[in-house]
């Protein structure tokens, strides 16, 4: 707990929590949305497509879209990691945050085993479809529910 006491003491943790600049929380808050939006939303419309939705949209094309996919998961794990640091003490001992981590490590599984199983192999992907949908889901939510489940930030000792 001393280790996170720590953390967020250090100049970048306090700036991005206590500067007025929209750079710091603001701004880190946005970049997590739009990694997020990258992320999630370019999975979903795969997944949408290989369950049988706009099946007039051709579905070889839409790999490219993997790459805007790994930009999104690297913008939200920097990003992430920055709004970690501000409220280490809290986000820590939180057992949601590992239940998020947990549903981002599957949904990042299935992301890749539908590349490799549907884009270069033989699969329909149907099944890994409906989980990745599941899997994002469970992460958005696990991320939300983390202000309203487990300890309050600024209140750890």
């Amino acid at each position: 707990m001393e280790f996170l006491a720590r953390l967020e003491g250090t100049g970048f943790a306090t700036w991005v929590r206590e500067s007025p600049s929209l750079f710091a929380y603001p701004g880190i808050l946005f970049l997590h949305t739009v990694g997020l939006s990258l992320l999630v939303g370019t999975n979903v419309a795969i997944d949408l497509r290989l369950l049988g939705r706009s099946r007039d949209l051709p579905l070889a094309p839409m790999e490219s879209f993997f790459r805007v996919m790994w930009i999104g998961f690297w913008i939200n794990a920097l990003s992430g990691t920055a709004l970690l640091i501000a409220d280490a003490a809290t986000k820590l001992i939180n057992p949601v945050f590992y239940i998020k981590l947990a549903f981002i490590a599957f949904g990042v599984f299935t992301m890749v085993q539908i590349r490799r199983r549907v884009f270069h192999g033989a699969s329909r992907g149907r099944a890994l479809a409906v989980a990745s949908l599941a899997l994002w889901a469970g992460a958005m939510t696990a991320g939300r529910l983390m202000a309203y489940f487990g300890p309050v930030s600024g209140l750890t000792q």
